[in-house]
């Protein structure tokens, strides 16, 4: 993955996002990160830039660091 982008936990962050009764829709409509790239995410196929993290981590109320995945999780 490009060093530019940070894997993210998506498991994690698509239940902290249905933990706060979010949807993607919800979470672009407040973040203005697109739906697609949320979706992405959530399904470990793209990684996130440090500041779509921080917006994420953010809104969901948690640090950035409980959003990344470990490399030792696969």
């Amino acid at each position: 993955m490009d060093s530019r982008f940070i894997r993210v936990d998506g498991t994690k962050l698509r239940q902290l996002r249905r933990e706060q009764a979010l949807s993607q829709q919800d979470v672009e409509r407040i973040t203005g990160i697109a739906q697609a790239t949320l979706s992405d995410l959530e399904q470990g196929k793209r990684g996130a830039r440090a500041s779509t993290l921080r917006r994420l981590a953010e809104l969901l109320d948690v640090k950035p660091k409980e959003l990344i995945k470990e490399e030792d999780e696969g």
